[in-house]
């Protein structure tokens, strides 16, 4: 897609809101038409060439009404604006938030954080600029079409010169074409660096304190700093001095009336409303030269963004972008929904994938949960989860895992363990969809799980991270996410994970703020967090990796015996190098290299497999991090 096309789209989305918006600002462009008419009537009267009923009072009343009224059209213009200008940078988030959260996890963005949050602030902002200033550019076309009408019937040589400004203005911007874009996507990559260097150091600072690395790391950031500093300087030169060069091309314009009047006025054929009348209308058609410069600015910036945020989509159609969807904001419509369930059905176009709009608004009103969004997907209840085949690699490596089959009954509990690197934390993520699986099958209840990414959710499935990450939020919101708080779940889950005598402990308990990424808490409470959060789901399949890495020996093994005791029916599935988790298993599979070395009960594995019993007697200790 291109920028052309990128910009139809967008006008196209809401084309109601924009062309209201579009006709409210040609009105404010036009209005200024009556005024320079009246400006003139007044001058002509106070030189005895006109006369008005009302007289020169008559004349100013209708100065101030006019006055009036166009504020008052500038107060309706901001309205349709706003409406319009928020509705394409939330379509622009909304969307490119949605593909985020469809990615597999660990490949959620191509970037760092920082820069995808530079993606979405200001790459978003521009786009939304370049649409905005559009309406003006178009809406003063009118203005100047009425307005050289009417100054070329009192003179046609003072015309010509009121828009040579224009000539020079539009030259002076295709010219600066390639710089702006030089400029502006040197400034954006700048910017990404810094935000991806304060979150990093942010994230960091622990190991940053440990190392030593303060004055380095300051040194570092700095640096950053400098190139981000001029960068920006160097775009906001180039987009001023075009700016300049705009909003002061009218004072060329006046002086050139100025000259050329003075000798007319001595012949008599140009009067003093005459010349106020090109004076007051030069203002505004230098408001066009302005407005055609800043929009083409913006146009070639915007480009720039555009690129941008096609990165953040990792190959995907662009017109995922722009394609139509509820941002909350008016009444929703069944053609969104409809797009929606297009969109969603496998990776062609929305209209690929749904042979009309009709027949795609019928596909959401059937399927329900694309209209309103929320109802909630339940599979049936989980007998058998067979797992064949399942490969991944990571491309920087090649390392990861290779054929791995696995069978977890209904209420079983299963441990998978192995070595530093021998790819226990990718199997679950390629399992639970978080990485995209090279290769295999996953089936629950003989029925193949087409898309785990989307399937492996409450209520089927619930995970906690080797890392789990909290919010700046009370310690209650952080474990229910949005669940309500209701039927004493949410204590059991306290008791299951063992954080009740923490709770207890902490001065507010549940309304405790644990802070950015709960750096209140300890790593066990981090942990055991996390163990509540997944077990208040009530999911039929629970996945742990490595939770009890931080725990102590008594809460560890307490942890495990309350949810060996407490789970029902539910079904584990557990990465772990512990004894108090292998000694619970129904089930060991022991990795290495990516691949199943061995695998059964802990007994079994002690009399057959070396590198369990170096696991068990503890004589090499996996560390924390993905393997």
């Amino acid at each position: 897609m291109s920028t052309r096309h990128f910009f139809w789209r967008l006008l196209s989305y809401r084309p109601v809101f924009y062309f209201a918006n579009l006709f409210a600002w040609m009105i404010i462009h036009m209005a200024p038409l009556l005024v320079g008419l009246i400006t003139k009537a007044f001058f002509d009267y106070l030189e005895g060439n006109y006369d008005f009923p009302y007289g020169v009072w008559g004349i100013a009343a209708l100065l101030v009404a006019a006055a009036l009224g166009r504020i008052v059209l500038i107060a309706g213009g901001f309205w349709t604006d706003a409406s319009y200008r928020f509705r394409i940078s939330a379509l622009l988030r909304r969307n490119m938030l949605a593909h985020v959260l469809k990615e597999p996890g660990a490949k959620a963005i191509p970037c760092s954080p920082g820069e995808a949050i530079s993606n979405f602030r200001d790459d978003v902002d521009q786009s939304e600029e370049a649409m905005s200033w559009s309406v003006d550019m178009f809406g003063l076309i009118g203005f100047v079409i009425v307005s050289s009408y009417i100054l070329i019937s009192i003179d046609g040589q003072m015309t010509f010169f009121v828009f040579v400004p224009l000539i020079l203005v539009v030259t002076a911007a295709q010219v600066a074409t390639t710089r702006i874009q030089k400029y502006r996507a040197a400034s954006r990559a700048a910017t990404a660096k810094v935000t991806s260097s304060i979150s990093e150091m942010f994230s960091n600072v622990q190991a940053i304190q440990v190392a030593g690395a303060e004055s380095r790391i300051v040194r570092r950031f700095e640096r950053l700093s400098d190139a981000r500093r001029e960068s920006m300087v160097k775009d906001k030169l180039i987009t001023e001095a075009l700016s300049s060069v705009f909003t002061n091309s009218v004072n060329l314009g006046t002086g050139l009336i100025l000259v050329l009047a003075g000798y007319k006025m001595r012949s008599g054929t140009f009067s003093v409303g005459d010349l106020s009348l090109f004076i007051y209308y030069l203002t505004f058609v230098t408001q066009l030269i302005s407005n055609v410069g800043n929009f083409m600015t913006f146009y070639k910036q915007m480009a720039i963004s555009f690129g941008r945020l096609k990165d953040m989509l990792q190959g995907a159609p662009a017109w995922i972008l722009t394609a139509p969807a509820y941002i909350g904001l008016g009444k929703r419509r069944w053609g969104e929904a409809a797009v929606a369930v297009a969109g969603n059905v496998g990776g062609g176009t929305a209209a690929a994938d749904a042979k009309s709009a009709k027949a795609a608004a019928k596909a959401a009103r059937e399927s329900g949960r694309a209209a309103e969004g929320a109802a909630e997907y339940r599979a049936e209840p989980l007998q058998v989860l067979e797992v064949r085949g399942l490969t991944y690699r990571y491309p920087e490596t090649g390392r990861g895992i290779q054929d791995i089959d696995l069978r977890l009954a209904r209420g079983s509990f299963t441990v998978v363990t192995g070595m530093i690197g021998s790819g226990k934390t990718t199997l679950l993520r390629a399992l639970l969809g978080l990485l995209p699986a090279e290769g295999g099958e996953i089936a629950w209840n003989g029925r193949r799980v087409e898309a785990p990414a989307d399937f492996f959710v409450p209520p089927q499935s619930a995970y906690t991270a080797q890392i789990p990450r909290l919010y700046s939020d009370k310690l209650r919101n952080n474990i229910l996410l949005g669940l309500p708080d209701d039927g004493g779940s949410l204590e059991q889950a306290l008791h299951a994970a063992v954080m009740e005598d923490d709770v207890a402990q902490l001065q507010h308990g549940l309304d405790t703020m644990v802070g950015p990424r709960g750096v209140k808490l300890s790593g066990g409470q981090v942990q055991r967090t996390a163990a509540a959060r997944m077990l208040v789901r009530d999911a039929q399949l629970y996945v742990f990796d490595d939770l009890s890495s931080a725990l102590d020996v008594e809460t560890e093994r307490k942890l495990w015996e309350r949810l060996f005791r407490d789970r029902g029916e539910a079904t584990c599935l557990v990465v772990s190098h512990r004894k108090a988790a292998l000694s619970h298993a129904d089930h060991i599979i022991v990795l290495k290299d990516g691949t199943i070395e061995a695998e059964g009960t802990a007994e079994q594995l002690l009399a057959v497999s070396d590198s369990f019993r170096q696991l068990w007697h503890g004589e090499e200790r996996p560390a924390s991090g993905p393997a």
